[in-house]
């Protein structure tokens, strides 16, 4: 019997490792110390911008390799969705997702140059804020009830300030005026700074705004908190209550903050991703600079994250058609 020579067997052993090896090569380089960036839509400085580089930060300790934060501000966070979107789905370029780009968007703008669904690959959410029904001093209804009553009293005599037209400001308001049977007039902003500075000075009589932006005006007497838009009150405000203990039913609202990437990414690195960031969320340091923000946070499987942005965009576009919403 002819036996194959040393020669011949290692080279077979060779090429059946082949594909092993190439998938723990390709495991292994990424991220392969180039940077990773991560898009924020928005402007420094917001809490999108601020769980960037919280996440950022870490995930650079983590993976050993650096992780940079880039602002695309602009149209409510789309821009910087769009520049994502048409990335390379190498793990390199990844979003700070805001559900105002990754949910609402395409019941809002006909013409949205990519496909939540399509266009992106879901890897983590990573946390959500309520909104506050926040009201100036002037206002003289001292709690939700006595706010719905002075509003039916003087139909679109209320004005209500939001971070732009779409934005989840506008959004909580809408859905708070199909709940309530009221009618109010919307003053939109390019941003949540001037929207703060005008309802401080009585510009304007309401907003339903992210609790970082009101809590210390709140409680230096500036402001007046009626209620907060999550289905359970929020340790940092125990004493405000939600729209339900306060009497309104199905005017919940909540804006969420999630990791993604380009559509097509490899499953290895998705996976890869979810689980450091999975983690990151649950270091002290970083739960509790996201709870002292008013936020909760999330987390998920992708899989599970993608059936989320599916759900919750419907229900966003229902509201938007149900509200009769138009951006000009």
């Amino acid at each position: 019997m002819r036996f194959p020579s040393r020669r011949a067997v290692l080279a077979a052993a060779a090429l059946l490792t082949l594909p092993f090896a190439a998938t723990l090569g390709h495991a292994q380089a990424w991220p392969d110390n180039k940077p990773i960036r991560i898009v924020v839509g928005f402007a420094p400085g917001g809490f999108t911008d601020v769980l960037a580089r919280l996440i950022g930060q870490k995930l650079s300790e983590r993976l050993g390799t650096p992780v940079v934060v880039e602002n695309k501000p602009g149209a409510a966070g789309t821009l910087g969705a769009d520049l994502v979107a048409k990335s390379k789905p190498d793990g390199y370029t990844l979003l700070l997702a805001h559900s105002n780009s990754n949910s609402v968007a395409p019941a809002l703008y006909p013409k949205l140059p990519y496909n939540i669904i399509s266009d992106f690959t879901p890897i983590i959410p990573v946390a959500n804020t309520p909104l506050l029904l926040t009201v100036h001093p002037s206002v003289p209804a001292k709690n939700v009830q006595e706010f719905i009553a002075l509003a039916k009293s003087k139909p679109g005599g209320l004005r209500f300030a939001s971070s732009g037209g779409g934005s989840a400001q506008h959004l909580a308001a809408e859905r708070f005026q199909l709940a309530t049977g009221t009618q109010m007039t919307h003053i939109p902003y390019k941003g949540s700074g001037q929207a703060i500075v005008d309802l401080l000075s009585g510009q304007v009589e309401l907003n339903f705004e992210s609790p970082p932006n009101v809590m210390a005006h709140a409680k230096a007497g500036k402001l007046r908190l009626l209620a907060i838009t999550s289905t359970k009150r929020s340790p940092l405000l125990p004493d405000v209550p939600t729209m339900a203990e306060a009497g309104v039913k199905n005017a919940e609202m909540l804006q969420w903050f999630a990791v993604m990437g380009p559509a097509k990414m490899p499953a290895d690195i998705t996976k890869r991703l979810n689980t450091e960031i999975a983690a990151i969320l649950k270091s002290p340091d970083v739960a509790g600079k996201i709870h002292e923000q008013g936020g909760e946070i999330m987390g998920s499987t992708p899989e599970e994250f993608a059936k989320f942005i599916a759900s919750d965009s419907a229900a966003f576009a229902k509201l938007v058609k149900d509200a009769n919403i138009k951006l000009d």
